[in-house]
């Protein structure tokens, strides 16, 4: 059903009459009432960063965002799967890019009466970046170094590092008004999350469409393992000798 919307203006009123007429009174024969839009007046030197930081916190004060975020509750499923950033370093411009782009979504679904599933947070907490990222600090090279330096110790430190910069991403993420809940954000090394791919994989095997195969993967002879493709990206360089 589409919304109706009133938008009230400050009116002001007076009368157009006749040469010959005007000054014997108002709303004489042959007047006609004449109304005028009174706007207030706009300071030339507005700042634009302390209006939107105003609307925002108009946005948490009042709970607009509690209310908007999940959509309407009668309506149709749109489910969004939000590819978690890994938080041991800190956000950049791509990143507000790239979350602008699905919070355009969103919004339109929302709009459009959808019931939104999945519009969480979430922390990309494992993979080779991070383990990269703790080997520079610790003045490690390669798996032979972690294991001397302790495997235990050595995934604690990798723990702690992926919620560093929680709070400037948490900030970028309001600032731009990305529309998320990042109370609940999920997080990748908690056994809810691994446990829930594994239920995943489950009901793919039990439907039959899980198969064995061999592929072909990009391998670092360094860290001892197979590279994703986006970590390929990262710097791949052929090297024959």
């Amino acid at each position: 059903m589409p919304m109706k919307s009133t938008l009230s203006l400050p009116l002001s009123q007076d009368w157009a009459c006749p040469d010959e007429i005007v000054g014997e009174g108002v709303g004489g024969e042959g007047c006609v009432r004449r109304s005028t839009v009174v706007f207030r007046a706009v300071d030339p030197r507005v700042s634009f960063p302390k209006l939107e930081e105003s609307l925002i916190a108009w946005w948490r004060e009042s709970g607009v965002l509690a209310r908007a975020i999940p959509g309407r509750e009668d309506g149709p499923d749109f489910v969004f799967f939000e590819g978690p950033p890994t938080a041991n370093g800190k956000p950049g411009v791509h990143h507000v890019l790239s979350r602008a782009f699905k919070d355009i979504i969103l919004r339109y679904k929302r709009m459009q009466g959808f019931r939104i599933i999945g519009a969480r947070g979430g922390w990309d907490t494992q993979g080779l970046p991070v383990e990269l990222e703790i080997e520079k600090e610790l003045g490690l090279s390669g798996k032979r170094d972690i294991e001397l330096y302790g495997i235990a110790p050595f995934n604690q430190k990798c723990r702690d590092s992926v919620f560093r910069y929680v709070r400037d991403w948490e900030r970028m993420t309001d600032r731009i008004a990305y529309w998320v809940d990042l109370d609940d954000a999920y997080v990748t090394y908690t056994n809810d999350y691994i446990e829930s791919g594994w239920w995943i994989l489950r009901q793919l095997w039990d439907q039959g469409l899980l198969f064995r195969d061999y592929k072909v993967n990009m391998h670092c002879p360094r860290c001892v393992t197979t590279l994703a493709d986006q970590e390929v990206a990262q710097g791949y360089k052929e090297d024959t000798e």
